[in-house]
């Protein structure tokens, strides 16, 4: 769907990290995992962030990740122009996710040009595609204009 860029896939189950907590980093310092993340997203000139919403609010690995990051620098996004994206089973989407990081992100200098939101995950998504061609639409302009933004 992104055209004409060269795209990384990061899986957070790739990186290694240990709950975060003060005790821990006192006594082993910052994994090598959450630096190795955060400069992965300094050499980006764009992200596209794809969110679990669980019990609406951050995924458990995400927000590990999140906070080991903002260890390391507070502003963890670099300005860099980012698409937020959700989906959950029902109708909201992950809306509720993704009010909290566009809440939360600017923080640290998140750049939010666009979000999307795939309600009824079930119902739309079949064979590898969004089958709602409204939906499909809605996600095609927020790329577009991740896209532009680059």
């Amino acid at each position: 769907m992104v055209e004409n860029v060269e795209t990384t896939v990061l899986d957070l189950n790739d990186f290694d990290l240990p709950l975060y907590g003060m005790d821990h980093e006192n006594e082993h310092g910052i994994p090598k995992d959450a630096h190795r993340f955060l400069e992965m997203l300094k050499s980006t000139d764009g992200i596209i962030l794809s969110l679990a919403e669980h019990n609406g609010a951050y995924s458990v690995v995400f927000k590990n990740l999140f906070d080991w990051m903002s260890r390391i620098e507070g502003k963890l996004f670099f300005k860099k122009p980012m698409l937020l994206m959700a989906t959950s089973p029902g109708g909201r989407g992950g809306l509720s996710v993704l009010e909290i990081a566009k809440g939360r992100f600017p923080f640290h200098d998140g750049n939010i040009v666009e979000s999307f939101s795939l309600p009824f995950f079930g119902e739309n998504f079949k064979e590898n595609k969004i089958v709602d061609n409204a939906l499909d639409a809605q996600l095609k302009e927020a790329v577009n204009k991740l896209q532009n933004s680059l």
